[in-house]
């Protein structure tokens, strides 16, 4: 079997997961996340989070965002630009204006800045103990992560809840690496 029907069967099953893990704790993870903000402070040249839209069962970190912008992070949402492209990034804040993007997950209007973040939330089906994620198929992440990399330090976190961990993910080489993950239980770097 090929790894691309691999990473196929293995997102059905993490989709499945991660809809029983959303049932049993849909509802009190978004404040778990937003309790423990970031594992980490602002540091020097750090001031851009980019969040993101919840999706179908995946946590929302809408009042994580809210935090961090009390914190004074400046905040951004992800925009889908094409398929094989990196994301774009657009200024938002909480409460503010959004348009339907592509599936219909709302985005920030072309009219916002756009800004390069500094720290990613990323969103994802399944992750394992390495800090690898198994997203839904686009690789828009990865090619963002790729991208951004070779330009400047940025720290990718991959939210999730605690029962959408897995063993191991089947990844291929171009697969990025996440620097740490944040589920309603815990935050871990990843090793």
């Amino acid at each position: 079997m090929d790894l691309g029907e691999v990473k196929r069967k293995a997102r059905s099953a993490a989709a499945a997961r991660r809809a029983a893990a959303h049932a049993a704790h849909g509802a009190s993870a978004p404040e778990a996340l937003a309790a423990r903000g970031l594992p980490f402070s602002k540091g020097p040249g750090q001031h851009v989070v980019s969040g993101f839209f919840p999706y179908k069962s995946e946590i929302s970190v809408l009042p994580l965002l809210a935090r961090l912008a009390g914190e004074g992070w400046r905040l951004a949402m992800p925009v889908v630009m094409g398929e094989g492209l990196p994301l774009l990034f657009r200024a938002w804040e909480p409460g503010g204006m959004t348009v339907a993007g592509v599936w219909g997950i709302p985005v920030p209007p072309e009219t916002a800045e756009e800004l390069v973040p500094d720290v990613l939330l990323v969103p994802m089906l399944a992750f394992d103990g390495g800090g690898y994620r198994l997203g839904y198929g686009g690789g828009f992440y990865d090619r963002t992560l790729t991208k951004l990399r070779h330009e400047k330090n940025v720290i990718a976190i991959g939210i999730a809840y605690a029962g959408q961990e897995t063993d191991a993910l089947p990844r291929a080489d171009f697969d990025q690496r996440l620097d740490f993950i944040m589920t309603e239980e815990a935050t871990c770097r990843c090793a």
